[in-house]
């Protein structure tokens, strides 16, 4: 009988299934997350490896398996086509990977607004070694606090404005320490703090972004103001208010410093503080008892402040002749521009001080004449100071200039706040303004510097802040909502118009995607040589450190020099290592499209409108900065009366170069008028907001500054001219692109009166726009 033949075990080993494979199932099996992730792979897909992209999708697994939620979801999505084309797949692969971790410890609505903040955080340290940082921050945080991740995340662009990684992580630890890090009846105070709603936590940002303050330099002032006056001076930091203090001031026999100078250069700094603790001592070495207010006006208020402040430098450079060049440093008014009250204030100061200061102005020139005549015999007495003040008042005020004390500040910088002067109690009611004029005196704004293109240096209004506008609440009709009012220059008066202007937040119809790319395929060897100046431009070129702490490779010569240290029995320097970095541009665009009815005009040779090939220029330096990784917004604008400026938002700063934004590019219209300078405050307004170094608005318009409302075209060129001249001096930089007269098309001369003559470019014929304007993007941001 033959034996029995047993079967063989054959055993299956299923692979398992890949993490790509499993995620386009999650995601094809919810409704909400379908179209975002499957137009977000075609992309990804296109540009990553495989390896890269199996690692990406198991971290969006990991964030999807801990309850996320569609909204983390889709942001991790958005973040992710955000830092591929400057970072790599990796890097967004490991912040969705903590972000999963943070739901874990805090949330999903903590770990969405943590992934929102992460390209703006980015702009703000640069190097994806500092974001991870970032992110082990927040999840401590989440362990520590989870309720103020969220509120921490949200402010987080405000905090590194001034700070690197490494005082972010310092800042929470003090938040923790300061508020507790257990318990429930601390989490009101913990929240407070890290959304910056506390005063501590504001006193404590300020006071750490700083590289120069009060606290640096104070050992070196004491010895400085004893040894020109003698005594013990009494030194104290100001910084213990609601708002940090911008100015100097007295407290009886103590001189109050500010914490630091915002705005002012670090190399500048400790001199300033120098100027400032000078003038201040000043005043306690040669003045009086405080003097009454009275019934005198705030006009006079400021000017017998201004002469005290003479009066006692004056005594003091009688003592010490070298100060003069300590203080006229900051003395920069001009004798140009249009006449204002806080103008002439600062030429008087600067008249009183610098004996080669020529002012052809009759007010000036009384001013200081009065001045030099009491000094021979009363310098020595503070009354000579009201006598002078209170008549210069009453001249000033005869020649009916404004003056407004909520928004006047004391110039120059160093002097201090003047509340120190004035006895202010028993004062009755009507002086009320006299009082909120030395309050107001002290909050300095610290990008206020002069503007050359007014008297005295005051700035754009609308400029001098830096938050996005300053837009009054307002309902949306069907113009589109408010997002902004702003002033406007009237060139007949002589005088800013306020709140004149509004500008709304126009709906942009969605246009065929397809089109634009049609339009950049259009012209081959076009878009040939955008490709070959990108590769000239050496963009992000990588750069060797050496003498480095860490790092993959051994320096040789530190390594020498360390090893000589050693046996000559020194302490050695063990930065012995070389590592390389990529460099990259820190640079922000904004590019503002004139949508109006001129640009339906038709090109000749070409079956396209001006505005037609304005898309097509716009949509080759798109190209180019999504390559680049460079911020680019892209604005057009139309209006149609000063209360419907039309700001039609194609492309934010954040927001990858896609479908979204061709199809808004698309879309766009001609129509309406062209008010130029409204959409170059507010576009200026959201530069403002920007931490980049070099920050261009580049404006293409035909030049022809009109609307219904305006009878005079000039009027608003010179608007236009002032908004351009104020935001160059605030740091950023307004280039006009205008369409000539050529070829059939109305264009105008305005540009060079807009925008100067080295800030502006004609073209008389528009088929040339497209490549001129890429090469002037190149040629701008070169360096």
């Amino acid at each position: 009988m033959a034996p029995a033949q047993h079967p063989h075990l054959h055993v299956i080993v299923n692979e398992p299934e890949r993490a790509v494979a499993r995620l386009h199932r999650l995601a094809g099996g919810r409704a909400s997350l379908r179209a975002p992730f499957q137009e977000s792979w075609r992309w990804l897909a296109a540009t990553a490896e495989a390896a890269e992209l199996e690692g990406w999708a198991a971290r969006m697994l990991q964030l999807a398996h801990v309850n996320a939620g569609p909204a983390c979801l889709i942001a991790a999505l958005r973040l992710s086509e955000t830092l591929v084309p400057t970072h790599g797949l990796p890097l967004a692969a490991g912040v969705i990977g903590d972000a999963a971790e943070l739901c874990r410890r805090a949330g999903a609505a903590a770990a969405h607004a943590c992934l929102e903040a992460t390209p703006q955080v980015l702009t703000r340290l640069r190097e994806p070694e500092a974001l991870s940082r970032w992110w082990r921050s927040l999840l401590r945080l989440a362990a520590a606090a989870p309720e103020s991740v969220a509120a921490l995340a949200r402010q987080s662009g405000v905090i590194l404005e001034g700070c690197n990684a490494a005082a972010f992580d310092s800042f929470i630890s003090a938040g923790l320490k300061l508020t507790g890090s257990r318990g429930a009846p601390d989490r009101c105070r913990r929240l407070a703090f890290f959304s910056l709603e506390d005063p501590t936590a504001r006193r404590l940002l300020e006071t750490a972004s700083v590289a120069v303050g009060f606290r640096h330099c104070e050992r070196a002032l004491r010895l400085f103001v004893t040894a020109v006056f003698g005594g013990s001076p009494k030194l104290r930091a100001a910084g213990r208010g609601e708002e940090m203090p911008r100015r100097s001031g007295l407290a009886g026999d103590v001189i109050l410093m500010p914490e630091t100078y915002r705005g002012v250069p670090a190399s500048e700094v400790r001199h300033l503080f120098q100027a400032a603790a000078a003038h201040a001592a000043c005043h306690l070495a040669f003045a009086s008892a405080r003097q009454p207010v009275g019934a005198l006006k705030p006009l006079q208020v400021a000017l017998i402040t201004l002469i005290e402040d003479a009066r006692v430098e004056a005594l003091a450079m009688r003592r010490f002749p070298g100060l003069r060049r300590l203080w006229s440093r900051y003395h920069i008014a001009e004798p140009t521009g249009v006449a204002t009250a806080p103008g002439l204030l600062a030429r008087l100061a600067r008249a009183l001080i610098d004996p080669s200061y020529r002012d052809e102005n009759a007010f000036i020139e009384r001013g200081r004449a009065r001045f030099a005549a009491e000094a021979l015999a009363t310098l020595d007495d503070p009354a000579m100071s009201r006598r002078i003040g209170g008549r210069l008042g009453n001249d000033l005020g005869q020649q009916r200039l404004q003056f407004n004390p909520r928004n006047y500040v004391i110039e120059p910088v160093y002097r201090d706040d003047g509340l120190g002067l004035w006895d202010r109690l028993d004062q009755p009611p009507p002086q009320a303004d006299v009082i909120e004029l030395l309050v107001e005196a002290v909050r300095l704004k610290p990008e206020r510097r002069p503007d050359p293109t007014e008297a005295g240096g005051e700035a754009d209004p609308a400029l001098s802040r830096p938050a996005s506008g300053h837009a009054r609440a307002a309902g949306a009709d069907e113009r589109g909502p408010v997002i902004g009012t702003y002033p406007e220059w009237d060139r007949e008066a002589g005088i800013e118009r306020p709140a004149w202007t509004t500008v709304r937040d126009a709906a942009v119809p969605a246009g065929d995607p397809h089109s634009i790319d049609a339009l950049v395929a259009s012209r081959p060897e076009l878009r040939d040589w955008v490709a070959r100046m990108l590769r000239r431009s050496r963009i992000g070129r990588p750069s060797r450190l050496r003498r480095q702490p860490e790092g993959p490779d051994l320096d040789l010569d530190a390594a020498i020099a360390t090893e000589i240290d050693r046996r000559m029995d020194e302490a050695p320097d063990l930065r012995v290592y070389r590592t390389t970095v990529r460099r990259h541009r820190d640079a922000a665009v904004t590019i503002l499209l004139d949508c109006s009815e001129s640009m339906r005009v038709g090109v000749p040779g070409l079956a396209a409108t001006a505005l037609d090939v304005q898309r097509h220029a716009v949509a080759l330096v798109a190209e180019a900065m999504r390559a680049v990784g460079d911020p680019l917004a892209l604005r057009a604008f139309a209006s149609a009366g000063r209360e419907d400026v039309r700001l039609l938002r194609i492309k934010d700063f954040d927001e990858p170069w896609r479908e979204a934004a061709k199809a808004r590019l698309a879309g766009i219209a001609p129509g309406l008028s062209t008010r130029i300078g409204a959409a170059l405050r507010h576009a200026g307004a959201e530069m403002a907001a920007l931490p980049n170094h070099r920050r261009l608005i580049l404006v293409l318009t035909d030049g022809e500054a009109s609307d219904i409302d305006v009878s005079d075209p000039l009027d608003l060129v010179e608007d236009a001219r002032r908004v351009s001249r104020a935001l160059k001096f605030r740091g950023i930089d307004v280039f006009g692109v205008t369409l000539g007269a050529a070829d059939g098309v109305e264009g105008g001369n305005g540009g060079a009166a807009i925008f100067g003559r080295s800030n502006w470019i004609a073209l008389r014929r528009i088929e040339e726009l497209p490549r001129r304007l890429s090469g002037l993007y190149f040629r701008l941001l070169r360096h």
